[in-house]
């Protein structure tokens, strides 16, 4: 991949070269039939398996299993209305961020304000900004407008944003948001226009305490979790450009997180498009099985310094900051993420680090699919549809053909785990032996490794 095409942390997600020129573009509420998409990825994925001697090393799904919310008989409702609040925050060259104005008013908004902002913002024109604060998710459009104004230094600072019991559909609000905090600097204090928008797309105020970081009722945690992982929306482009930043790595991330691992991502402003990166690394996980258990990673998204304590007591999350210092702050993660760096003290994880020959045909079945089924990859601009459905179908049906073969033999008499199987579902014998053993520990699955495990890989 040529230096130009490669995404890193600076570039905006609107203007990154390769696969989609324009997010707006194909932007449009929209979910394309995938009636033959089904045979397309068997196609792609039987013939790279063909090239190792394997068969059937993916069963694909159904299309009803990636369905967008409010998607009923092809139908998509382009107005949800899941929101909690509404809220401005400025920066005041004396006070710093501040809370300008919210929807509620009765509204708990305390510290909000500096997630809605990310630390080192006035370096940059313009970011959006995902974050939890307590059990509600939120996102924020942020933006810096020079003016001729002594008392503002130079330059006015806002972010507009809303808060909401789940993150899925958050990224419908991003084009509200972002002409609607251009208007603010432009007009301070005209709200009615949020006003209108939040009474239009207001919802149900949860009944547990949403704004508490600390919560043990297992009810919290299926509002946090409110839609199936299998059924999570994505913003356009998303998927396409975390597979195009980190390459074959993906699959690190993958192992890690299906590992349940604490994973934080670093960038300086802009700290927008790393915040869909926690959002990848999330989706990695989806499967079908519910002898495994339904569950994901804590999505932070965005954090900062005040959030160390509450990341301090968390088993598994995945984050990304702006502020270096979390790098030294070997306690609070398993694996961080400086750009294209991974760095880790564990060695466990450290030997997870580098990828397989396995990991290397995998990324590559993952290219086809790219470059057959979405369509604006394919330079079809006319088409004012985005459907990354490939990126989650591959990880789900990846995962379903893991956790089957696993539970399987654990299933059977002897319990024996085989270099065969490991080769059954795309896996290296040798690289990939950690992974699988920690894997087995992770979801308590029982099986037996045998010698031949150990022995090296053709």
């Amino acid at each position: 991949m040529a230096d130009s095409e490669i995404v890193n942390d600076r570039t905006p997600l609107l203007e990154r070269k390769g696969s989609i020129s324009s997010i707006d573009s194909c932007n449009k509420l929209g979910f394309r039939t995938l009636e033959n998409d089904d045979m397309k990825i068997k196609a792609v994925i039987d013939t790279e398996n063909s090239k190792y001697g394997i068969s059937n090393a993916i069963d694909v799904i159904e299309d009803s299993d990636c369905m967008l919310p409010g998607v009923e008989n092809g139908s998509i409702n382009p107005e949800p209305a899941d929101i909690v609040c509404i809220f401005t925050v400025a920066f005041d060259t004396r006070a710093g961020n501040i809370i300008e104005w919210y929807l509620p008013g009765d509204c708990n908004v305390d510290g909000i304000e500096f997630r809605a902002m990310a630390s080192g913002s006035h370096r940059v024109q313009t970011d959006f900004i995902y974050f939890k604060r307590g059990q509600l998710y939120g996102l924020a459009c942020f933006e810096n407008m020079p003016v001729n104004n002594v008392s503002e230094r130079g330059a006015r600072m806002k972010s507009v944003g809303v808060l909401a019991v789940t993150y899925t559909s958050l990224h419908y609000h991003m084009n509200f948001l972002r002409k609607q905090v251009r208007q603010l600097l432009e007009n301070p204090g005209s709200y009615t226009e949020m006003e209108a928008y939040y009474e239009r797309h207001k919802g149900s105020f949860p009944t547990f305490n949403a704004f508490s970081d600390h919560s043990n009722n297992d009810a919290t945690k299926l509002w946090n979790n409110i839609m199936p992982l299998m059924k999570i929306t994505h913003p356009a482009g998303c998927f396409s450009q975390f597979l195009n930043f980190f390459g074959e790595r993906i699959f690190v991330l993958w192992k890690l997180a299906l590992l349940k691992k604490r994973i934080i991502f670093f960038s300086p402003p802009p700290i927008g498009v790393v915040c869909y990166r926690v959002y990848c690394t999330i989706s990695l996980t989806a499967h079908h099985l519910s002898e495994i258990g339904y569950w994901c990673a804590e999505p932070f998204f965005y954090v900062n310094i005040a959030d160390m304590d509450n990341l301090g007591s968390e088993k598994v999350y995945v984050a990304c900051t702006t502020e270096k210092i979390f790098q030294s702050k070997t306690n609070l993660y398993d694996l961080y993420v400086d750009n294209q760096n991974f760095i880790s003290d564990i060695p466990m994880i450290q030997k997870l680090m580098s990828t397989s020959y396995a990991d290397k045909k995998k990324y590559d079945e993952l290219c086809s699919l790219q470059s057959q089924m979405n369509p604006c990859q394919n330079g079809d601009m006319n088409n004012d549809e985005s459907n990354e459905t490939w990126f989650m179908r591959y990880f789900m049906n990846l995962n379903d053909k893991l956790f089957r073969k696993l539970l399987d033999v654990s299933r059977s008499e002897d319990k024996q785990w085989t270099i065969e199987h490991m080769h059954s579902i795309g896996l290296d014998p040798v690289n990939d032996r950690t992974f699988i053993m920690e894997l087995v520990d992770t979801y308590g699955i029982d099986i037996v490794a045998t010698a031949d495990t150990l022995c090296c890989s053709p």
